[in-house]
């Protein structure tokens, strides 16, 4: 199971007014552990007061670039982004796990595959690493970027984009949609909407040649990307969306299980973590991850609220209901996996693993 490990910082660069991108270093025994895959992320931790807080941010390296990079961008009240970017400096320390996160797909040598990206602010950041390790590894990929920003000068990655553009030439398209500025073209000017995606898609992105799609960035824009896709008739298997943060109840995975058990108040849970299972009563109605938490076991978890999956685990005896999903694909909820950070026990006995 991970743990958090030391990670030195090596390099801040101030990408844009309200974002930074930091390079960080692994120590000697550790560096096997933050290998990554293109579009995964890490989960910091550090004390604010007395409080632990959890965030999770992306890589945007390639795979092929040998720097461990994040990109932070500044959240209005957020206390880990704001500390990062008015604080953090080369030779600081930052803890975090190893790398997690589903949201790549495997690249294919000589497939002559065309990809497809959507990507809001930050939303750019595994967005960057995908591009980066994609045309890196496939030389005949073909990559096309809609990017959308509120302005220019928010723009994150805007050099280096261009910078890839240049390097791998009619290779990489990229579209930017700027909210409050004009552009010499109308179609590019405002939020990403139904109609704009029905401009993009006839005149400028043939959708029936996209082999796969990957979307990150604002919850409703993600979504409104995803229906426009399936009116299209793209599978949903080639349609990859990355969530961290979620204003809205996502949907539930599994409709709402008839309860199985008794009325009794406590319930007996058992959690398996690293080869040793823990047996505790606890309380119906509280998600169990909390409940482990409770009882001093150590159970993983980065933003419980349900959409960065790091605190997977699989039941293995009894039902629960999940309140919010946004991480889990539902064969996996019907493969009996669950977001313990939304995970409410609906039988008198619940036992789950994390070693999985």
């Amino acid at each position: 199971m991970s743990r958090f490990h030391p990670l030195t910082v090596t390099d801040v660069r101030r990408e844009t007014r309200d974002a930074i991108v930091v390079t960080l270093a692994p120590g000697d025994d550790d560096r096997p552990a933050f290998d990554f895959i293109q579009g995964q992320y890490l989960t910091f931790r550090r004390d604010f007061d007395g409080q632990e807080l959890r965030r999770c941010y992306s890589i945007c390296s390639g795979l092929d670039d040998g720097t461990l990079r994040v990109g932070i961008k500044r959240v209005e009240g957020g206390a880990f982004s704001n500390w990062a970017n008015d604080n953090v400096k080369p030779g600081d320390v930052m803890e975090a796990m190893p790398p997690q996160g589903r949201f790549y797909g495997e690249t294919e040598p000589d497939s002559g595959a065309h990809y497809l990206a959507f990507a809001g602010g930050s939303g750019i950041t595994p967005i960057l690493s995908i591009i980066r390790t994609t045309l890196a590894r496939d030389p005949d990929s073909r990559c096309t970027l809609v990017y959308a920003n509120r302005a220019v000068s928010t723009i994150m990655f805007r050099e280096e984009l261009e910078d890839l553009k240049n390097s791998y030439l009619g290779r990489l398209s990229i579209l930017h949609i700027l909210e409050t500025e004009a552009q010499e073209i109308d179609l590019f000017t405002g939020r990403i909407d139904a109609e704009k995606l029905d401009g993009l898609f006839s005149g400028w992105i043939d959708a029936e040649g996209i082999d796969r799609v990957y979307i990150c960035g604002p919850e409703p824009m993600m979504i409104t990307i995803r229906d426009a896709l399936r009116a299209r008739r793209m599978e949903e298997s080639r349609i990859r969306l990355e969530l961290f943060k979620s204003d809205q109840p996502g949907r539930l995975a599994q409709a709402m299980l008839a309860r199985t058990g008794s009325d009794t108040a406590e319930i007996e849970a058992s959690v398996t973590l690293d080869g040793r299972t823990q047996t505790f009563r606890m309380a119906r109605g509280v998600p169990l991850l909390d409940a482990a938490r409770a009882h001093d076991i150590d159970a993983p978890f980065s933003c419980k609220a349900g959409v960065c999956s790091t605190c997977r685990a699989r039941i293995t005896e009894g039902e629960a209901e999940m309140m919010n999903n946004n991480a889990l694909e539902d064969h996996e909820v019907r493969d009996g996996y669950v977001l313990t950070c939304q995970c409410l026990p609906l039988t008198d006995k619940i036992a789950v693993t994390y070693d999985i």
